[in-house]
């Protein structure tokens, strides 16, 4: 195995594994709703975000560097709508309970790609240096090392869903997960 496939690998499993806007709404989506039913969210992220590799690797991405307001708009848009996400899963309740009481579909998570931040800078990084393996295997790696961390992360808020319960723990994980998702959007504008 290539030295340079390794090093994708690696690459993958930390940008794929750290916390991040994807992990912390499936987390929220585990504990919330339980791992089967945030199956179509987990696809929609892996084959989401493994398309957006393969088209960025193709050239998309280059568009961004030609045209840097484009990418300050997208910025811009991707905050507005993660801080009404992050409002959505502070007012989540238990199924059935009122509330945000569906997870989010496979089209839905694999749209939110194009706006989370953190999705951009992996799959710009990954085609920046990774270019030479090609965008088919870069998305491919994507999509299995994306399935693998949210589910693990799924997973966990399952798990913790036991302790949870319905009441105010649940409330006050889901308040955490919101303001974490807050903290991911303010770093992105920290870095500018």
């Amino acid at each position: 195995m290539s030295q340079l496939f390794l090093s994708l690998l690696g690459f993958a499993c930390v940008a794929a594994g750290t916390p991040g806007p994807n992990n912390i709404m499936v987390m929220s989506s585990g504990a919330t709703f339980g791992f089967r039913r945030t199956v179509p969210h987990l696809l929609g992220i892996a084959l989401g975000h493994g398309l957006m590799v393969v088209l960025i690797a193709l050239g998309l991405g280059e568009v961004f560097i030609r045209m840097p307001a484009l990418h300050d708009v997208l910025t811009v848009l991707a905050a507005i709508y993660m801080l009404w996400l992050a409002w959505k899963i502070a007012h989540a309740g238990a199924p059935g309970q009122g509330g945000n009481t569906r997870p989010f579909t496979f089209l839905q998570a694999a749209a939110f790609q194009w706006v989370n931040p953190k999705a951009w800078v992996m799959s710009l990084g990954a085609a920046t240096i990774y270019g030479s393996l090609g965008g088919l295997l870069m998305g491919a790696v994507f999509v299995v090392i994306d399935l693998i961390a949210v589910s693990i992360w799924t997973g966990l808020g399952q798990t913790l869903s036991h302790w949870l319960g319905t009441g105010p723990r649940l409330r006050a994980f889901n308040w955490l997960m919101a303001g974490l998702l807050v903290a991911s959007i303010a770093l992105v504008f920290l870095e500018r």
